[in-house]
């Protein structure tokens, strides 16, 4: 049995139920994870959340402001230290069964490139998975130069479903980072937390990501926008989410990926329309410090007709999101203006091609329930291409949100997860050490 020798188990309500599973790890004969940890050696602990995109999404590699949102659903990691200098994983996934890994830390001594690092997770495709994980180690000895004469043990379990454009992958980096860090005694700041894992999705598993999901699951707070400048990564302010709001996120069913070919091919337009202006206005480092009447008045003509619309995209996009801030300070926040947002926030998407039909359909069915139902605005999230809509309701709104999910349900045979409430990100969370108890 273990009990918590430093933390807080009580902070989160999905701590203990981890802290019960790792003390009935063994019971079951069957689990992967069965055997992972020796029962008379520490174990270091932490929790890092998903996040709901508000607003901002794909505009944070623009340099965009963006509002993101951490969710109740998190991935909890417990780290042992081995003598092995062996890396053992196990991931338990909600409703999935586990799956394991195991590789040498020496495979990446020397620090091995990271292009090398790719093929290798890349080679079996069920090992592809691995990467966010051992990735982190990678990463500690290539940027840090950091040294394990130890290897380690890892337990991950996780609720933050994958592919539901959540960040699901975030939450996972950032827990094991954390946690690795702590076990291995490295002092990282909170902000160079979140960079490293960028790295760790960009370079190790080869996914063109921002870095504003990274920032959520560090710096999170709970019933909290944060307003982050993604230049590359400076908070702006937690925005306390008015009493009167409320945030829901309903999951189309459709696996969202930001290593697909849609999220890619705007990613490239993106940037070689930056290039464009660039030309025109040396120094232009972000297309969202252009402005929307600068764009139409000086930029858009000359950009080729294929690259206008994703080069358009961040610049209205980062426009909207100051607003909606604007309108979030407003003693009497004016709903139906920050719904609109939310909605042409979506058609931009929609323009882009990173739609999907469950997503489109989603956002349909908020708008038809409407204002008198409680509900205000929707848009899809993150890198799009399917995953979750974000939904602005009001306290009432519950009622209304669980019709759109059953009517959702009734047309495709896909009943929406809801995500509901907020929690911490990893930094607030700090870290458990928990020790066997002696009998």
């Amino acid at each position: 049995m273990y009990r918590v020798l430093q933390g807080n188990a009580s902070q989160e309500p999905d701590v203990q139920p981890f802290i019960n599973l790792l003390n009935n790890l063994d019971t079951n004969h069957f689990s992967p994870a069965n055997g992972l940890f020796d029962t008379n050696a520490d174990l270091i602990v932490a929790r890092a959340p998903g996040r709901l995109d508000v607003m901002g999404g794909i505009a944070d590699y623009s340099g965009s402001h963006v509002l993101e949102y951490p969710i109740a659903e998190a991935t909890l990691v417990a780290v042992q230290l081995n003598t092995s200098r062996t890396l053992k994983i196990v991931t338990l996934i909600e409703n999935e069964p586990g799956r394991s890994f195991t590789m040498k830390l020496s495979d990446f001594d020397g620090p091995v490139e990271y292009e090398a690092a790719r093929e290798f997770f890349q080679r079996e495709r069920g090992n592809r998975w691995a990467a966010y994980v051992a990735g982190v180690f990678l990463v500690l000895m290539r940027e840090l130069h950091a040294s394990f004469a130890s290897g380690a043990n890892i337990l991950i379990s996780t609720r933050v479903p994958p592919g539901k454009g959540v960040s699901s992958s975030a939450a996972l980096e950032v827990a094991v980072m954390t946690a690795v860090t702590k076990a291995f005694d490295l002092a990282i700041e909170g902000r160079d937390t979140a960079l490293l894992c960028q790295k760790v999705e960009n370079l190790v598993v080869g996914a063109p990501c921002g870095v504003m999901d990274q920032m959520t699951a560090v710096f999170g707070e709970r019933d909290r926008l944060l307003l982050l400048l993604c230049q590359p990564a400076e908070i702006k302010r937690m925005i306390k989410l008015p009493a009167r709001l409320r945030l829901w996120g309903l999951d189309s069913g459709i696996r969202h990926s930001v290593v697909g070919a849609d999220y890619g091919s705007v990613r490239a337009a993106t940037f070689a329309g930056l290039q464009t202006i660039s030309d025109l206005r040396p120094q232009t480092r972000y297309l969202a410090n252009i402005s929307p009447s600068e764009l139409e008045n000086e930029y858009l003509a000359q950009l080729p007709e294929s690259l206008r619309t994703s080069t358009s995209h961040p610049i209205y996009e980062n426009a909207r999101v100051q607003r909606f801030v604007e309108l979030l300070d407003h003693p009497e926040p004016l709903l139906n203006e920050l719904g609109e947002l939310m909605y042409e926030s979506h058609r931009s998407y929609t323009a882009l091609g990173l739609n999907s039909s469950g997503t489109d359909r989603l956002v349909d069915l908020v708008r038809k329930e409407g204002p008198d139902a409680g509900l205000f605005g929707a848009k899809i999230t993150g890198g799009g291409s399917g995953g979750t809509v974000a939904v602005l309701g009001d306290q009432t709104s519950r009622t209304a949100v669980e019709r759109v999910a059953a009517s959702y349900f009734n047309e495709t045979g896909h009943r929406p997860y809801i995500f509901t409430g907020s929690s911490r990100g990893s930094l607030a969370f700090g870290h458990l050490l928990v020790r066997p108890q002696v009998d």
